[in-house]
């Protein structure tokens, strides 16, 4: 699948040049020669190859068209973005043409489909052809037995096919119509007198030791064994096998754990905050002057906040209140607008004259690209919660702390302080649980026009 998708990549270049050429440039004043775009096409190949790497395009195992599709759609996305953004920069040299590499991915996108939806059809065709079969033993016969069966039913492409169930001591056939190979202790038999390739073993998790000679028994005869793990699914984490130093260790997790993407997240962030930070330097000059003439007190307000698994970090937002907005607190709680331990209260009059205007604007929040840079926060992630705060929460609502704090969330861009607290940690809890690389670009470009248009700002 790998060399199909580069050679529909490869491909797509010389039929984006004739399309462009004959529709577009018929005298081909500005496309030149096709040779000029072979080094654009090794770019894109390996920023396809990043891309795919950080989209499990290959990785993620046997599944669905839809979300095979899914995933190949996130990753051309993904390299459609980087390389518009590096022709942008090219244009001023007249070098490659924006209308082309339109046209490129326009064309790139159907040809990868169409080659994924090619290739599940001959592997279909492949695996259900009688040489090609695989033939495949259940130990056990509950629910999750035959979940394992439907499943590979729903996929002929693999080519298994089953033979037959193998019953625990003292366990009764589910139905009558099953065919029943023997019983776990003749394993060893049953594997001499039946055409057997894998074994799946599917039994309750406090059976999996009782199984443990069995599974030797298919390691001796070179049978595969296939033990379902979904004996052990506890609630919505997602699993992983690995191994500790030759230690076999089984992994559940509800956040996200794959390294290069985290590493491709930690990347955007540094970009993006430095880049805010130069490129906005002489606002940010400006909003600091207003603070120092405004009112008495420091331009940068510090204040502890909790990060990763109750990481204590302080947080710098420009200082949008009175230097004694903290000892004034109490007296205020009475006024508090907002559920849950989140203090929130409109015409706060704590407020300084341009702390309204930086609140309103956001301005305030800007200051926190160089708690990114130095790693104590994200660009998008829940927003960091007090001490206090944290305190009162209760247990579900702490999974909020699993993942790095960020500046902005779907919470930002979803009416901020017009919605009520609970709402606001289910918004958290929602976006670690669908996090990509791609919903953190999406929930950037939301939040402009959200901070634009000062929605829910207080």
């Amino acid at each position: 699948m790998r060399l199909i998708d580069l050679a529909a990549l490869a491909l797509a270049l010389p039929l984006a040049f004739e399309v462009y050429r004959e529709l577009f440039r018929p005298d081909a004043l500005e496309v030149v020669s096709l040779d000029r775009y072979w080094l654009a096409l090794v770019v894109v190949m390996l920023l396809w190859s990043a891309g795919a790497w950080i989209y499990q395009v290959y990785e993620a195992g046997p599944g669905s068209l839809a979300d095979d599709l899914r995933r190949m759609t996130r990753a051309l996305m993904a390299v459609a973005l980087v390389m518009f953004t590096l022709v942008f920069l090219a244009k001023q040299q007249e070098s490659v043409s924006r209308l082309l590499a339109v046209l490129y991915f326009a064309l790139a996108f159907p040809m990868l489909a169409i080659a994924r939806a090619v290739h599940r059809a001959v592997a279909r065709a492949a695996g259900t052809r009688a040489g090609r079969v695989r033939y495949y033993a259940v130990v056990g016969s509950g629910d999750v037995a035959e979940e394992i069966i439907e499943t590979i039913r729903a996929h002929p492409e693999w080519g298994m096919r089953l033979a037959g169930y193998v019953l625990e001591e003292g366990a009764v056939a589910a139905s009558p119509d099953c065919v029943i190979l023997g019983r776990l202790g003749n394993l060893a038999r049953i594997l001499e007198d039946h055409v057997l390739d894998d074994v799946v073993f599917a039994v309750p998790r406090e059976r999996l030791s009782a199984v443990e000679d069995a599974v030797r028994t298919c390691e001796e005869q070179g049978v595969g064994a296939l033990i379902s793990l979904d004996v052990l699914r506890f609630g919505y984490s997602r699993m992983s096998v690995g191994d500790m130093d030759g230690l076999p260790m089984l992994a559940l997790s509800r956040t996200p754990s794959d390294q290069l993407a985290l590493a491709a997240k930690r990347a955007f962030d540094i970009v993006v905050s430095a880049s805010v930070l130069l490129l906005l330097s002489p606002l940010l000059l400006g909003v600091m002057i207003a603070i120092r003439l405004d009112s008495r007190g420091p331009i940068f307000f510090r204040q502890r906040r909790v990060g990763v698994h109750g990481r204590i970090f302080d947080i710098l937002k420009f200082r949008s209140m009175y230097v004694d907005a903290e000892a004034r607190l109490e007296a205020l709680r009475a006024h508090n607008e907002m559920s849950g331990p989140v203090f929130k209260m409109k015409n706060d009059p704590r407020v300084t004259r341009i702390g309204r205007f930086i609140r309103r604007t956001s301005l305030d929040e800007f200051p926190q690209f160089w708690n990114v840079l130095r790693g104590e926060m994200s660009v998008v992630g829940p927003r960091p919660p007090l001490p206090s705060e944290v305190r009162q929460y209760k247990r579900w609502q702490r999974r909020r702390l699993s993942v790095k704090p960020g500046i902005t969330c779907i919470w930002q861009i979803s009416g901020r302080n017009d919605i009520d607290f609970d709402r606001w940690m289910e918004l958290d809890l929602q976006y670690i649980d669908e996090w990509s690389l791609w919903n953190d670009v999406r929930i950037c470009l939301k939040t402009i026009p959200a901070v634009l248009g000062a929605r829910g700002a207080q």
